[in-house]
């Protein structure tokens, strides 16, 4: 298995450049092929400078085989050549904006067949804000206040990304919808990635990381290591969740 890298928003910010960096040499340094996933940015016709954004970040920290890979609807994401390019991946990197649009576009996908075979075979797969959301079994939809069905590469948890702006107001809503579930406040600039020597995860950037269970929450900062009691083995598609509060 590969490794994952969950940020919570401001992408390719100074902040965050540590959690960048260290990702970059688990994918194999500067040789490495890197795609990016524009397909969150796409309902407001963002995907073009967004994706742009992110080579030209990639590129200043050293990265000389970055592009992005034109995922932008279903219809593409499950053509066979982008699919083919996503695979042979060693860091592919889900960019923010709209959630429920780049669920809905990867779930059951080529691309994300081709990703779960890309992380199998150990590459590193990571998203910042909507694309860390969909990664997980869960992510909150803001518009119908429920909690949906992600990609479900990290069962039973669901990432609160912009924490310390607006996302820390979800926990209480997402802890009574998601009773037994691993809520991951992250701040922006601010990643979190499972580098340990035993699948550990750690904190990385100018930023805090929460974490929300049910005996309680704790807090970590930049450097500090912590574990999660999930498997990320399980890569099947999550259940939906849409119980009242």
């Amino acid at each position: 298995m590969g490794f994952i890298l969950l940020e919570g928003g401001n992408e390719f910010q100074a902040g965050m450049q540590p959690a960048d960096e260290r990702a970059l040499a688990l994918a194999g340094g500067g040789d490495a092929p890197i795609r990016i996933i524009p397909a969150a940015a796409a309902p407001d016709r963002n995907d073009l400078r967004a994706g742009a954004n992110g080579v030209a970040w990639f590129k200043r920290l050293g990265a000389e085989n970055v592009r992005p890979v034109p995922v932008i609807d279903r219809a593409s994401a499950d053509q066979p050549e982008l699919a083919r390019e996503l695979e042979a991946a060693r860091f592919v990197f889900l960019l923010g904006g709209f959630t429920r649009y780049l669920a809905e576009t990867l779930v059951g996908s080529r691309a994300w067949d081709a990703m779960r075979a890309a992380y199998r075979a150990g590459a590193l797969i990571g998203g910042s804000s909507a694309g860390a959301m969909v990664l997980c079994e869960h992510y909150f939809d803001q518009r119908s206040g429920q909690a949906l069905p992600g990609l479900n590469l990290l069962p039973g948890c669901c990432v609160l990304p912009h924490h310390n702006a607006f996302g820390i107001t979800w926990a209480p809503r997402l802890g009574r919808l998601l009773p037994g579930a691993c809520l991951i406040g992250i701040d922006e600039e601010t990643g979190l990635l499972n580098d340990g020597p035993a699948g550990e995860w750690t904190v990385c950037g100018q930023g805090a990381v929460t974490v929300y269970e049910p005996h309680g929450q704790r807090t970590y900062h930049h450097g500090q290591q912590l574990e999660l009691s999930i498997e990320v083995e399980d890569i099947r598609p999550g259940k939906s969740v849409s119980k009242s509060p």
